[in-house]
């Protein structure tokens, strides 16, 4: 996948010659997906929220089930 002007590959050549521009572009690259992956989650989670969806209720109720039943 080629996203942000880097492949895979890219950085996978050689670690031994890879420069420090190479590892700076490792941690945007990480810092990039996560603060993305970290937003859709709380976004999902917010509209979830509105339409009464309750994952950590159902959760609860399910390991309580457990030890009731």
């Amino acid at each position: 996948m080629d996203l942000m002007g880097m492949s895979d590959s890219d950085y996978m050549y050689n670690q031994t010659r890879a420069h420090s521009a190479d590892i700076m572009f490792l941690k945007l690259k990480a810092w990039f997906y996560g603060i993305s992956c970290s937003v859709a989650a709380l976004l999902l989670g917010n509209v979830g929220g509105v339409f009464g969806v309750d994952i950590i209720g159902w959760m609860i109720n399910a390991i309580v089930g457990l030890f009731t039943h």
